[in-house]
């Protein structure tokens, strides 16, 4: 600007300093008209680049600076210079924003970005699924009008929001999340927002594996206790008495030693998912083994046989398997009736292999076979008590079949039996792992 000054300044001076000499060689007359030409085609020169500039205005871009001349020409050079510079910084700040927006699209956790009145100005895809948000119809809409839980309005009205707010959801899903509002300038918040709802499930679990190890172990040493203290109150303890206690508290004892026993099982399956050495399983010595403690547990009080047993070689952990069948076979045998029948299978179907366990017993509810395998689920705890288990045995065959890739498949009907099915994939097939 001061350098189109200066030059407007000086054909100004140059303007008048020529008419002034044509006033001094010829008359006044002469040096007017020279002055007013003079004057003219200054004039039109710069309302012609005062025009390319009007016409530029109206589409401003770095392209289409016009090209002018004498001092024009270092204006529009330095427009042309300011606007490549605006557009540079323009593709920085916009490349910057593209990318923030594409961090906050791929985030695993829900963001949405409110402004001073707490409405909704950006959400990315996480936080409209765990909210049920609407992306184009929910920007610009106040959060406290989508979200309707009490406990939300409560946690923003109180304007405290060091400590995230948990809510939970039932529709369309099952689902709990944690939330936070992080403010990050003077009107503008952050709600984040993190699916916790398999981390809730793991805690209840835990919750309740805790109390239901101290309430199993909690029954037999109050026997086992009260017996104790039944003798130590007596001041003499016949033979007889002392033979009718000592029975009781070595079947809560070992009611005590089988929990702990599964629960050390169960615990080393979960810290080592990798499973033990594999190796060749001849099935028809563990079919042979598993129909003898079939046999131990029944005492003769049901009738127990092998269907069939095919010459398939299973490759797997020996120790493992025994454990996850055995605890199949126990069950048949507590869960059927004296006179009942049990009937062991080892078969080749197709490309798979299959082991199955049935009885005649006394069956489960359809409603009940989806969450057998979960540790201490009973059908009837009063029955599952007199038989003497422990509630771990299906939730040990479950983590076995896990390691070797396998299935449990479970057919039952009330006091018709029950079928326990455990289906080996084809890759388990010994020949196949030797190939």
């Amino acid at each position: 600007m001061r350098e189109f000054l200066k030059r407007t300044m000086g054909w100004g001076i140059a303007i008048v300093a020529a008419g002034f000499a044509f006033w001094l060689a010829g008359s006044a007359q002469d040096a007017l008209i020279v002055v007013e030409i003079c004057l003219a085609a200054w004039l039109a020169f710069n309302l012609y680049h005062m025009a390319l500039l009007l016409r530029w205005l109206g589409h401003p871009t770095a392209e289409r600076v016009p090209d002018g001349f004498g001092v024009w020409h270092s204006v529009f050079m330095s427009l042309f210079r300011t606007m490549r510079s605006q557009s540079q910084s323009k593709k920085k700040l916009t490349h910057v924003l593209e990318r923030f927006i594409n961090a906050g699209e791929a985030m695993p956790d829900g963001v949405v970005v409110l402004d001073e009145n707490d409405r909704i100005e950006w959400i990315n895809p996480m936080a409209v699924e765990h909210l049920g948000l609407d992306r184009k119809q929910d920007v610009g809409n106040q959060i406290l009008n989508l979200i309707r839980q009490p406990a939300f309005h409560a946690y923003m009205h109180k304007a405290s929001f060091s400590q995230p707010l948990v809510l939970s959801f039932s529709q369309p899903r099952e689902l709990v999340i944690s939330l936070q509002l992080v403010p990050f300038d003077s009107t503008r918040k952050l709600m984040l927002t993190r699916d916790i709802t398999q981390l809730e499930r793991v805690q209840t679990v835990h919750r309740d594996f805790v109390a239901n190890v101290s309430h199993e172990l909690r029954t037999p040493l109050t026997v086992i206790g009260g017996f104790l203290e039944t003798l130590g109150d007596m001041p003499e303890v016949d033979d007889r008495t002392f033979r009718q206690f000592l029975p009781m508290m070595m079947e809560q004892s070992r009611r005590m030693q089988s929990l702990v026993e599964d629960l050390l099982t169960l615990s080393r399956l979960e810290n080592n998912p990798k499973g033990a050495a594999a190796e060749r399983i001849d099935m028809r010595e563990m079919m042979d083994t598993l129909l003898v403690e079939a046999e131990g547990l029944s005492q003769g009080r049901h009738r127990i046989e092998q269907a069939g047993c095919c010459p398939a070689v299973l490759w797997g952990s020996s120790q493992e398997l025994h454990s996850a069948f055995g605890n199949l076979v126990s069950n048949a045998v507590r869960y059927t009736p004296e006179g009942g029948s049990i009937t062991l299978a080892w078969k080749e179907e197709g490309e798979s292999l299959r082991f199955s366990v049935s009885d005649t017993g006394i069956g489960i509810p359809r409603e009940h076979i989806p969450r057998l395998t979960e540790r201490f689920y009973r059908v009837d705890r009063g029955r599952s008590r007199g038989s003497g288990g422990t509630g771990l045995g299906l939730a040990i065959v479950k983590h076995v079949l896990a390691r070797h890739q396998a299935r449990l498949e479970i057919k039952s009907e009330p006091d018709k039996g029950s079928t326990f099915c455990v289906v080996f994939p084809r890759e388990r097939r010994s020949g196949a792992q030797a190939a």
